[in-house]
């Protein structure tokens, strides 16, 4: 019967969190509790979405992609990324934020107006004379007209 037991398989034993809180960390988690993993797993989403917020803040022309949300309760096995030293937690506040008007500074959230300059703005904003707008809407529809009414140049008749 001693035998037995030591024929079966004995499991592994459990590992400690790697961040030292205490708790047991999994093989599937990095090594690190549930709460601890969960909290990684915010901070890189925020600052995901930071760096995002910036690249479209410097580069207005690139459409705008968002990556598919996750709930909490899936294990991603993506490699981890790290906040930066020199980025700008004010940057994160603000994406984090409600949205306000770029004007008046007035909380606007889901009701307010996208202008074609990028920016967010009120209902009192809204009109590109109220709120200084610099983008060329006459360049803009200009391009677009060229761009849908090619020139058309017939070849010339040979005459005989």
């Amino acid at each position: 019967m001693g035998s037995e037991q030591n024929d079966s398989f004995c499991p592994s034993e459990p590992k400690l969190c790697v961040n030292g809180c205490g708790f047991f960390g999994t093989p599937s988690n990095m090594n690190l509790c549930s709460k601890c993993y969960r909290d990684i797993r915010a901070t890189e989403e925020q600052a995901a979405s930071a760096r995002s917020a910036v690249d479209r803040s410097l580069n207005p022309s690139k459409p705008e992609t968002k990556p598919p949300k996750q709930s909490l309760g899936t294990a991603s096995h993506e490699p981890s990324t790290s906040v930066g030293v020199g980025e700008d937690s004010s940057s994160v506040a603000s994406s984090a934020g409600p949205r306000r008007c770029l004007s008046c500074n007035k909380k606007v959230g889901v009701t307010g107006f996208k202008c074609r300059c990028g920016s967010t703005f009120c209902g009192a904003h809204r009109y590109p004379e109220s709120h200084d707008c610099e983008f060329d809407f006459k360049g803009a529809a200009r391009e677009a007209i060229a761009k849908a009414n090619p020139v058309v140049i017939a070849d010339k008749v040979k005459k005989i």
